[in-house]
């Protein structure tokens, strides 16, 4: 596996590559996902402002489009998923406990940011996609040569899912705003809860692989073992003070 950052892929592919591009106005990053016997790639998390980068990199590449997986609901994660699906006629997965926002950015923000979404789109929409497909019913998935299990893991919002794919190397986990490197997502936002947050960290979290290598929704890569050694989140009692 090879992670690659910004617009340079590297010249020869390993067993999965992938792209990471920090896009929109809060930075969330876009992963592209390319397997390297499948002629077509996956996105987790196409934000704001990522379809005219992801576009280009698979013109450049010749790469067709499998579909588009969301690791959870808020527009800077799915500002683009629907367009980018529907343009390429793919699915767009989703757990249907954030479907709340799909097409209503600000109900996954709170009240007052209807102006804000106004300011950054145009209007406080997104598109639908044409083939959504519930999280909920998919414990794991197969698309695009990948095999990637799917974990419900609520707390930061109540559709935030871990996407993870077995590599020679260790777990990749998609973390989205779940695990960041030294921190977690926030808790209070319509949907968010930190009792729930507490139990998926001591919970699903707590049981990754320390190989495992977390890919989250902003900010540098990490891993698990780093995390569990010095993210104060993720220590003992941290909930209970």
């Amino acid at each position: 596996m090879r992670i690659t950052h910004g617009s340079i892929l590297p010249d020869k592919l390993g067993f999965v590559l992938i792209a990471s591009y920090p896009c929109g106005p809060w930075q969330a990053n876009c992963y592209v996902l390319k397997d390297e016997k499948c002629p077509q790639a996956l996105v987790v998390d196409a934000g704001m402002q990522s379809l005219r980068t992801v576009v280009g990199l698979l013109a450049r590449q010749g790469w067709g489009l499998a579909g588009v997986l969301a690791t959870h609901g808020h527009v800077d994660h799915i500002g683009d998923a629907a367009r980018l699906a529907n343009r390429f006629g793919v699915p767009m997965w989703l757990h249907g406990a954030d479907g709340f926002m799909l097409t209503k950015p600000s109900a996954g923000l709170g009240p007052g940011y209807e102006d804000e979404m106004r300011r950054m789109l145009g209007a406080d929409e997104l598109p639908a996609p044409d083939t959504l497909i519930d999280l909920a019913d998919c414990p794991e998935l197969d698309v695009a040569g990948l095999h990637i299990g799917v974990t419900h893991a609520p707390g930061h919002s109540p559709g935030c899912v871990l996407f993870s794919i077995e590599d020679e190397d260790g777990p990749i986990v998609f973390s989205g705003d779940v695990v960041f490197a030294g921190s977690i997502g926030r808790t209070d936002l319509p949907g968010g809860d930190p009792v729930v947050m507490a139990a998926t960290l001591g919970g699903v979290v707590a049981e990754l692989d320390d190989r495992a290598r977390l890919l989250p929704g902003h900010g540098p890569a990490t891993d698990m073992a780093r995390e569990r050694a010095t993210n104060p989140y993720l220590q003992a009692g941290f909930w209970e003070a």
